[in-house]
């Protein structure tokens, strides 16, 4: 659903249909698992050289990738990509408050 929303907020940003967001979410959350912390792993001295900025950029670099695997996900550059991952972490974030994803059950207001 975030994938989904974020294509119709951010520009330079186009989703076919609703298959091709489903699909972007699940190729986005394995890039995010494997090959992410690779590549964390072998920037770490850039990373600190920018404060973890270059995170950012990974981010990005993420998110071109999902859209060269993804035919339905089309991304205009690396700036749209870099506002893409930072839309979607907003709105992520947002839907996880609202809903109380990632809360534990037993646990008290």
């Amino acid at each position: 659903m975030a994938v989904f929303l974020v294509c119709q907020i951010a520009p330079g940003i186009t989703l076919e249909n609703y298959t091709d967001a489903i699909l972007v979410a699940v190729v986005l959350a394995f890039l995010n698992a494997i090959v992410k912390p690779i590549l964390t792993i072998l920037t770490i001295p850039i990373t600190i050289v920018t404060l973890g900025l270059f995170l950012l950029a990974i981010n990005a670099f993420i998110i071109l990738f999902a859209g060269k695997l993804v035919t339905g996900f089309h991304v205009a550059g690396f700036w749209y990509a870099l506002l893409f991952s930072l839309i979607l972490s907003l709105i992520t974030g947002i839907l996880n408050a609202l809903f109380g994803l990632g809360k534990n059950s037993g646990e008290k207001d």
